[in-house]
């Protein structure tokens, strides 16, 4: 079982990282309302996940757009996010300020910030669809495209596992061990990301795989 898709899927959505915007987001909520925050953003990057791997080739030819050109684009996408955790930033996205202002009017008036910006984009961006995208088009039968429909439910335990320890995690791993954290699956990104551009480009340009 080739287990690349869960650890890129993993080091890109990253929920460790996500931790301090989950606390801040949910400043204020009551016991119940944090608990289907978590149900609701968990469950959400599992829809995300398995809606890529099912239909995502579709959209693709739906576009027509080649797999190698979308692989070289998410390949340059996943780095670009590669970069942003290697600064100890969130993989998906850079929340400014007045962003998590914005958040936090939404939930005084009562509505859901669990999809946005929690699930989409903080959680599962471009560069999470993308990966998804990638490794569907490797699967070759519907075992493999259920696994890969799997790797989401990982994902989206995980995700649940880091918010309802959300306040523990920050008091023990602290703004250091947060940003250490990001930092590493950073690096294990940008090596993945490496690793799909230069299949992109094979395919698009196969002299590059011919020795010199």
């Amino acid at each position: 079982m080739d287990f690349k898709p869960l650890v890129a899927l993993l080091a890109i959505v990253n929920p460790l990282a996500i931790v301090p915007f989950f606390i801040h987001y949910t400043r204020g909520f009551n016991a119940e309302q944090r608990r289907r925050t978590i149900v609701t953003a968990s469950f959400s990057a599992f829809v995300v996940i398995a809606a890529c791997a099912v239909l995502g080739l579709q959209i693709l030819d739906f576009f027509s757009i080649s797999l190698a050109s979308f692989q070289v684009g998410g390949g340059m996408l996943l780095l670009l996010s590669a970069m942003n955790m290697l600064n100890a930033m969130p993989a998906e996205a850079k929340v400014q300020s007045h962003d998590l202002e914005d958040g936090a009017a939404k939930a005084a008036m009562g509505d859901s910030i669990a999809v946005v910006p929690l699930t989409i984009p903080l959680l599962t961006g471009p560069a999470t669809m993308s990966t998804v995208v990638i490794y569907a088009e490797k699967a070759e039968t519907a075992l493999q495209v259920a696994t890969l429909v799997g790797y989401g439910v990982v994902v989206g335990l995980a995700t649940a596992v880091c918010f309802s320890l959300a306040e523990p995690i920050a008091r023990i791993l602290g703004k250091t061990g947060i940003n250490v954290m990001t930092r590493l699956m950073g690096l294990i990104l940008a090596a993945l990301a490496i690793e799909v551009m230069a299949s992109g480009l094979h395919k698009l340009f196969p002299v590059l795989g011919h020795p010199l």
